[in-house]
């Protein structure tokens, strides 16, 4: 299966903290949160290569999260479904995309994204 890596996020310990790390060391701007009503989630603006994005999680310190973009998300995961510790089980996103996740062997967790549907 050929994949492309388009979005990283690391877990952080307090997402306030975090951004305003980021914002004030590195200059990166933050271009989207997530959920509306109480975010734990953003990413930065992007250039070239994968997105990158901070969320504050219960599962802090571990590395986080590796997004890989898929043609045929369902197909996937009516592959994978049996053969996987699932954290998120098959869903479409209310911003356009339908998404899983699943754990490695090492707990870290692999998302597998279709967009534009």
């Amino acid at each position: 299966m050929k994949t492309s890596l388009l979005h990283v996020r690391i877990n952080v310990q307090n997402l306030e903290r975090a951004v305003k790390w980021y914002e004030d060391v590195l200059g990166y701007k933050v271009a989207a949160s997530w959920p509306p009503e109480k975010p734990n989630y953003v990413h930065f603006e992007a250039g070239r290569g994968a997105m990158f994005g901070l969320m504050e999680h219960k599962n802090f310190p571990s590395p986080g999260r590796f997004n890989f973009y898929v043609n045929d998300v369902d197909e996937l995961w009516e592959k994978l479904k049996g053969k996987v510790e699932i954290l998120e089980e098959l869903f479409s996103t209310p911003y356009g995309s339908r998404k899983f996740t699943i754990l490695d062997i090492d707990g870290n967790e692999l998302g597998f994204v279709q967009d534009n549907l």
